[in-house]
C-alpha cells in the first residue's frame, strides 16, 4: 500500500465519496433537541448501512436509554493488531438558522468547501474512516482488525455510550482508538492533538418575584433577577481574566515554560486570527498567550443567556425569573465533577439575599493529555508525514470529547486524536463547512496509519 494507490482510488471514486457524504449531511441528527429523536435513529440506519457496503463482517445498532450506537467490525486476524474507530453521527442544533446562508441540511459545496451542519463535526471527519476502509478492503491491503463505534450523543454528554463502554469492554477490546474530531493548524502544517480539555456546564436560574411586575410600578422596591444575574456573571472573572471561583485553580497543573515554548513554535499569526473573527483584539488571561489561553488553560464563558420579554416591540416587564447556561474548560488536575460543586458553592454564596438561585449541572467530561512516545501516536505522524510531506506538530486541543478520557480508564486503550478540520471550520455556529481538501486528504492518510501499526 501506497499513497500513489490511495489517491488513484480516490480521484476514481471521489464523486461518489462526496455525494454519500452529502446524503448523510441531509440527515438532520440532532441530537439535544426530541423533536429530532427520529431523524437520529434514521442517522444511525444510514451509517449501519453505509458501513455494511463498505465490507464489514457484522453491523449493528444498539439501542441505548437514548439515541443508539452503530457498533461493526472487521476481523482479519486474531495476532493482527486491532483498530477502534471512534466518531459521532449526532449534530449541534443549527440555530440561529436565519444566520446561515444555505439551508444547514441542504449541504452545498463552494468555494472546495461542503457547508452543512455537521460536515465538520463529525459527520465529515468519521465518514473518511469508512471510505478509507472501504479502499482497504476493495484492494485487499486491510492489515488490521477494525471496530467502529459511532455514537449519537457526544453533543449531550455521551452520557449512554459511558454506560456502553463499561458493558462491552470485551466486545471493544482492541490496541488503539483512533478518532477524527480535531483539527490541523492549517492545510499545509499538519497537527495530532495530544490535549483535549475536560467540560463542566452548568445552568443557573436566578428567581425574584413569584411573577413579573409593572417596571413602572415596581422597578426601584425590587430587584430585577436579570439585573442580578449579570452582576453575578460579570464578577466570575477580575480585569485580568482570572476566574475567581474559590478553588478553581486549586488543583491545576501547570504547564511547564520549556513546554510552552515548544508549543509557541507552532504557527500562529495574531493579526490573520483577530481578522479572521473581525474582532478588534484577542483577549487571554494576563501572562498567556491567545494560543495558550484556548489550550492549556481553564476557561469560564456564558454560552445562553435570557429572561425577561425578548419579542417584538416593547413590553415594561420587572421578569420573575433570569437563566444562564455556562461551560468552564478544564485542564488536568481539574476535576468536572469537583469543579461543578465548586462553582454552585461559589455562585449561590455571591447571590444577594433579594433572590433565590439555582445552579444544574448539565454535563462534563475530564481533561486528558495523551503520550507521543507509543506506536499509535508514531504510525499517525509517520502517516501524516506521508501525505502532508511535513512531520505533524503535536498540540493540545481547547475542546472537549469527553468520552476519551473514559476510554482510557476503562478500556485502558491511549486514543489517537487525528483530525483533519480547521478552526474556522465554524464548527457549533452558523454556515459550518468542511474543506473537500480535508475530506479526501483523511481518507488518503488513514489507510497509511493502519499501513505503519501493523508493521
Amino acid at each position: 500500500m501506497n499513497k500513489e494507490q490511495i489517491q488513484a482510488y480516490i480521484e476514481e471514486n471521489k464523486d461518489r465519496f462526496l455525494d454519500e457524504l452529502i446524503e448523510l449531511l441531509r440527515v438532520p441528527s440532532v441530537s439535544a433537541d426530541p423533536a429530532f429523536a427520529g431523524d437520529v435513529q434514521r442517522c444511525a440506519e444510514v451509517v449501519k448501512v453505509s458501513l455494511e457496503k463498505a465490507g464489514v463482517d457484522h453491523a449493528e445498532i444498539c439501542q441505548t436509554a437514548g439515541h443508539p450506537i452503530v457498533y461493526a467490525e472487521k476481523i482479519i486476524s486474531p495476532d493482527a493488531p486491532t483498530v477502534l474507530v471512534y466518531g459521532h453521527y449526532d449534530v449541534q442544533p443549527a440555530d440561529p438558522v436565519e444566520l446561515w446562508d444555505s439551508a444547514p441540511f441542504e449541504p452545498v459545496i463552494k468555494d472546495g468547501n461542503i457547508y452543512a451542519r455537521g460536515s465538520a463535526d463529525d459527520k465529515g471527519q468519521f465518514y473518511m474512516h469508512v471510505k478509507a476502509f472501504e479502499f482497504m478492503i476493495e484492494n485487499d491491503e486491510l492489515p488490521c482488525n477494525v471496530k467502529f463505534m459511532i455514537e449519537g450523543e457526544e453533543e449531550v454528554g455521551s452520557e449512554n455510550l459511558g454506560i456502553f463502554v463499561k458493558d462491552n469492554t470485551e466486545k471493544l477490546n482492541a490496541d488503539v482508538i483512533i478518532i477524527s474530531d480535531t483539527s490541523i493548524i492549517d492545510n499545509e502544517t499538519p497537527t495530532i492533538t495530544v490535549g483535549l480539555r475536560g467540560l463542566s456546564y452548568v445552568e443557573v436560574k436566578v428567581t425574584g418575584p413569584n411573577k413579573d411586575l409593572h417596571s413602572g410600578v415596581y422597578g426601584g422596591a425590587v430587584d430585577n433577577p436579570i439585573n442580578v444575574l449579570c452582576d453575578m456573571i460579570s464578577s466570575l472573572k477580575d480585569e485580568n481574566g482570572h476566574i475567581t471561583v474559590d478553588g478553581f485553580y486549586d488543583k491545576v497543573e501547570e504547564v511547564s515554560l520549556e513546554d510552552r515554548a515548544k508549543m509557541a513554535e507552532a504557527p500562529f499569526n495574531l493579526e490573520s486570527f483577530q481578522n479572521g473573527l473581525g474582532i478588534k483584539a484577542a483577549r487571554s488571561e494576563s501572562g498567556y498567550s491567545p494560543m495558550e489561553g484556548a489550550s492549556i488553560r481553564p476557561t469560564l464563558d456564558v454560552n445562553g443567556i435570557w429572561g425577561g420579554y425578548i419579542g417584538e416591540g416593547a413590553k415594561t416587564v420587572l421578569p420573575s425569573e433570569a437563566f444562564a447556561k455556562i461551560s468552564m474548560r478544564l485542564v488536568p488536575g481539574q476535576d468536572h465533577e469537583e469543579i461543578t460543586r465548586l462553582f454552585e458553592d461559589h455562585f449561590k454564596k455571591i447571590a444577594p439575599g433579594t433572590v433565590m438561585v439555582e445552579v444544574t449541572g448539565l454535563h462534563g467530561g475530564e481533561p486528558l493529555v495523551i503520550p507521543t512516545n507509543f506506536k499509535g501516536y508514531q504510525a499517525a505522524s509517520q502517516a501524516m508525514e506521508d501525505t502532508f510531506g511535513k512531520t505533524p506538530i503535536p498540540v493540545r486541543g481547547g475542546g472537549s470529547i469527553p468520552i476519551v478520557a473514559l476510554f482510557e480508564e476503562v478500556l485502558g486503550l491511549k486514543s489517537i486524536l487525528m483530525g483533519f478540520g480547521l478552526d474556522s471550520d465554524d464548527i457549533h455556529s452558523p454556515n459550518e463547512h468542511y474543506g473537500v481538501f480535508n475530506y479526501l486528504r483523511g481518507i488518503e492518510t488513514i489507510p497509511l496509519f493502519y499501513k505503519y501499526l501493523a508493521e
